[in-house]
């Protein structure tokens, strides 16, 4: 199938002339195709002439007038450098920001060192804990069997004097 071919042109008042030259089904692919809508061109309306292809054309391009520049590509370049301009302002307030978040992070470490630490601390003085408690638990246990073993000894003794 032969493929679309013809010329397209940015007149004066604002209007787009198109002539473009094919077979019916690549026409209409080409009519749906140039209806568009978006955020930099908005095609409010299509005229078509119909009329025999003139064999002119080789492909198709845009005629170009001297001193013609599409403004949408004019605008677009002024959004693109705006946006670059941001951009570098954005990297440039996480510079300082990186630095301060290094150093945060420093501090951080600092103080999960310090928790170890703590930490570390805290286990030798729950062992040193059970260590005592271990300890005074059989003090305790010998010191009632002492006194129970002096208690049988006093009860003996008031049983043999019929004090009891």
């Amino acid at each position: 199938m032969p493929s679309v071919k013809g010329m397209i042109e940015n007149r004066k008042d604002g209007l787009v002339k198109i002539i473009a030259e094919g077979d019916e089904e690549k026409l209409r692919w080409f009519e749906s195709a140039i209806d568009i809508k978006n955020a930099l061109i908005c095609v409010s309306s299509i005229e078509k002439k119909n009329s025999q292809a003139s064999g002119d054309f080789e492909n198709f391009g845009k005629l170009v007038l001297k001193g013609e520049t599409d403004s949408r590509l004019d605008t677009a370049a002024d959004y693109l450098k705006d946006l670059v301009v941001g951009v570098n302002k954005i990297n440039d307030n996480l510079g300082g920001l990186g630095g301060k978040m290094d150093q945060m992070i420093d501090r951080q470490d600092q103080m999960l060192d310090k928790q170890d630490q703590m930490i570390s601390k805290q286990d030798d003085l729950l062992y040193e804990v059970r260590d005592i408690k271990t300890r005074f638990d059989r003090v305790l246990e010998n010191d009632i069997m002492e006194l129970k073993s002096d208690i049988n000894e006093l009860k003996s003794a008031l049983r043999a004097k019929g004090i009891i």
